[in-house]
């Protein structure tokens, strides 16, 4: 491998970081689809209740040794991690709900909790790709919303898919059952009528 490659998917995988890929999808479906007025209220409440927390359990989690990376890469690392981020994700949709949400956005809420939920339970068997579950997941949502995004966002989640694999974070069928789930999950969020 080259170094340069090497680097690429080192930068190509922060950018896919599902933190960062689903902020940025967020804002994106938010001041596309709710008035500027409100968008701005719902992402302040949304960083202060999920991004802000995730990102800093995170951040400490690096510091203190708790996991070797902010991907939480390992398998046994990610068994201390989601009983900690699913209470985040559930925070985040619970005050999306009390701030009055629009349903179709409330709805990718929820879904995404089921998503982390789906993740840890399939953890006891396989490390799922986390990168590649919310790239798919954002991409299939961003198509329903504007096409050129989700076509950047197909490109993206394509480059991530291929910098796990570089980087030996994951297998080809962790990366692909992270597809799987992120499709089936961006499919109920943004084209179906729960």
């Amino acid at each position: 491998m080259s170094i340069r490659a090497r680097r690429l998917a080192v930068v190509v995988s922060w950018i896919g970081h599902p933190l960062v890929f689903v902020t940025i999808s967020v804002g994106i479906v938010l001041t596309t689809q709710v008035a500027s007025r409100a968008a701005i209220p719902l992402l302040a409440a949304l960083f202060l209740s999920l991004i802000a927390p995730m990102g800093l359990l995170l951040f400490f989690g690096v510091r203190s040794g708790r996991w070797a990376d902010a991907d939480v890469s390992v398998r046994e690392e990610r068994k201390r991690f989601y009983p900690i981020a699913i209470p985040l994700s559930a925070l985040g949709t619970i005050v999306m709900g009390l701030a009055n949400t629009p349903r179709s956005i409330l709805r990718g809420g929820v879904i995404t909790l089921l998503l982390l939920i789906a993740a840890a339970i399939v953890n006891h068997w396989s490390k799922i790709s986390l990168h590649t579950l919310f790239a798919t997941y954002c991409t299939v949502i961003l198509f329903r919303v504007n096409i050129s995004c989700g076509s950047a966002a197909l490109i993206l989640a394509g480059l991530v898919f291929w910098s796990r694999l570089l980087l030996s974070r994951h297998t080809i069928s962790e990366n692909i059952s992270g597809v799987a789930l992120g499709t089936v999950g961006g499919i109920a969020t943004a084209w179906m009528s729960i």
